[in-house]
């Protein structure tokens, strides 16, 4: 099952994004917060599904935070919410240039 960014929108709109403890913290750890997450989800563009990811589906989103930096986080679908499984600023190293592709 892919997960569509409509669906994630709609999670995001109606507050149910979600993160557990550890995510948060390693976010908040990486200068993100939930803020950041939904902005990411309301201009970004899935740009890797994850469809046997345990215990839910997963993807990888290529958004903005609420400053204007790219950053990727990757989210669950999980059928009437969606949780987030970490964030972090994409490496400049590790992608190309518009970070949509891993080098």
């Amino acid at each position: 099952m892919e997960i569509e960014i409509e669906t994630l929108r709609k999670y995001s709109a109606e507050d149910r994004i979600f993160a557990t403890n550890h995510a948060a913290e390693r976010f908040h750890q990486r200068g993100l917060d939930i803020d950041d997450i939904h902005s990411a989800i309301a201009c970004g563009e899935i740009i890797e599904q994850y469809p046997k990811d345990y215990p839910h589906p997963s993807c990888l989103l290529l958004g903005e935070n609420t400053h204007g930096d790219k950053i990727h986080a990757v989210l669950s679908d999980e059928g009437t919410a969606s949780r987030i499984i970490t964030a972090y600023f994409p490496d400049a190293d590790k992608w190309d240039a518009d970070f949509k592709v891993r080098r």
